[in-house]
């Protein structure tokens, strides 16, 4: 390939977006360094010193992302009870951990693909 094309042999070796946002990585170095906490982004990366925060504009559409999430599990939840009616308390026991694990999976995802999105707009000439 010529220098200034691009193809799918540029991102050879790269991490997958969901074993990125699983595992936190960094867009430019690698490291495990992207998130703070479950579903809160670092200032910077402590590896390459890349400013996460300024890479991730897209804080105003994590509530919608949180609220198709809301959706699809009541959907699934309302689907579970008609179609086996669990107890009160198997349905708590069950519903509460997924939707926690739903809930921070879906904003780890929805952030990184954004900070992987932005810094992939500003690497371009």
């Amino acid at each position: 390939m010529t220098a200034g094309t691009s193809g799918p042999d540029d991102n050879k070796g790269q991490p997958g977006l969901v074993s990125a946002a699983l595992s936190g990585l960094c867009p430019r170095c690698g490291a495990k360094t992207l998130f703070a906490e479950p579903a809160a982004l670092a200032e910077e990366c402590s590896a390459c010193g890349l400013d996460f925060l300024s890479l991730e504009r897209g804080g105003r559409f994590v509530g919608v992302v949180t609220m198709v999430l809301a959706l699809a599990l009541i959907m699934a939840a309302l689907g579970v009870d008609e179609w086996l009616r669990p107890p009160l308390w198997a349905s708590l026991v069950f519903w509460a951990p997924v939707t926690v694990g739903s809930v921070i999976g879906g904003l780890r995802l929805y952030k990184t693909m954004w900070v992987y999105h932005q810094y992939e707009e500003g690497q371009q000439p």
